[in-house]
């Protein structure tokens, strides 16, 4: 084993490979106070990539209802059960075991396997409310109520230190130096389904056709031309941007993916503790239950939403938001200046211009000039 350094956690953990980070990782950042759960993004993969034999429940994108849903079935459920007590320090390191700190001495990731039916239920849970009761009606102005659940959109998480990656007998999985996209070379993989029982997040997947494991790869033909992946650009709701990370010691104030993380420090990695440093990173909802999101994000997702509701005090976080989904490029760089947000290429090119707050026209009912009155009309 070796020991490298984990900055979502706060210090170093074990890993069965050297550190060895690529010139450029591959994120993507989710508003989760915007998820509609349209599943746009779960239909743009799956007939992207998907529509094949032996592919017919296999979702590299999905959007899951958190408390109750789950693909598999309760795959967080199961993983966190499986690693027991997840403590963190007052000054966010964590005090827990990671997932291959945990692994028993024949294996060298903890994992749980999901059984075929676990995989027959994309929507399961979908809609279900945690909390109290709705009986004889509950009417939502009251705030603050118990009433919660919110979209969860996942896609691989192509992490720092995947765990498909440390559990593949076969060295089939690598993780691409340019873009830091976690790959699956199909003709090393011989279908063992070591990474399915590994990775936590379940997003590597048993295709029983080919008998060779398929997972998510980030689209790495479009990035590769400087566009956005399939989910990202057919986002309805706007709430997600695709774009490269740096570790905290080498951030840049002006990459979009940065500011959110590092410098606003709005969206954070979700279930951090299993040690294998994702890059997914999410803007937590506002509405639902803090212990619940504590144990999902970690400790720190308090002072991010309060730091989230403190946005329209922020003309240059706020002008960020407004660049997501503006454009299917990749954004390398942003500025935001006399209301005016705009984002741009590595090489500082211009590729789109948006206004922090649209302009209001108001429009007498009565036109002078036509001698007509106009009503607004559903």
């Amino acid at each position: 084993m070796s020991t490298v350094k984990n900055w979502q956690l706060g210090r170093d953990i074990a890993y069965p490979y050297d550190e060895n980070r690529p010139k450029k990782q591959w994120a993507i950042v989710f508003d989760l106070n915007k998820c509609i759960a349209c599943q746009t993004c779960t239909l743009a993969c799956k007939t992207t990539w998907t529509s094949g034999k032996g592919q017919e429940y296999m979702f590299w994108n999905n959007v899951e209802t958190k408390p109750w849903g789950g693909y598999p079935l309760a795959w967080d459920l199961r993983v966190l059960e499986k690693l027991g007590r997840q403590d963190w320090s007052a000054n966010g390191e964590y005090l827990g075991k990671t997932l291959v700190e945990a692994a028993p001495p024949s294996e060298r990731v903890l994992h749980w396997a999901p059984e075929d039916q676990d995989w027959m239920y994309p929507n399961i849970g979908e809609d279900d409310c945690a909390g109290g009761t709705v009986d004889g009606g509950g009417h939502m102005a009251q705030l603050p109520h118990d009433k919660w659940f919110f979209y969860l959109p996942r896609t691989c998480a192509h992490c720092t230190y995947p765990a498909c990656l440390a559990a593949c007998p076969r060295k089939a999985i690598y993780k691409r130096e340019e873009d830091g996209i976690v790959l699956i070379d199909q003709t090393r993989c011989k279908g063992y389904g070591e990474c399915v029982r590994a990775c936590p997040y379940k997003k590597s997947m048993y295709n029983p056709w080919t008998r060779t494991s398929e997972k998510c790869i980030g689209c790495y033909p479009a990035v590769e031309q400087g566009v956005q992946p399939q989910c990202v650009v057919n986002c309805i709701g706007k709430i997600r941007v695709m774009g490269f990370i740096n570790p905290p010691w080498s951030a840049r104030a002006d990459n979009p993916i940065d500011y959110l993380v590092h410098q606003k420090q709005i969206a954070l990695p979700y279930y951090p503790q299993l040690g294998l440093e994702p890059n997914i990173y999410y803007i937590p909802p506002v509405h639902a239950d803090p212990a619940y999101l504590e144990q999902m994000f970690g400790p720190r997702v308090h002072e991010a939403i309060e730091r989230y509701r403190a946005l329209p005090q922020d003309p240059v976080a706020a002008g960020l938001l407004c660049l997501i989904g503006s454009t299917d490029r990749i954004l390398h760089r942003f500025k935001v200046e006399r209301g005016i947000a705009t984002g741009s290429d590595a090489d500082g090119t211009e590729l789109v211009s948006v206004p922090v707050t649209e302009s209001i026209f108001e429009r007498s009912a009565f036109d002078a000039n036509l001698g007509v009155v106009r009503n607004n009309t559903p």
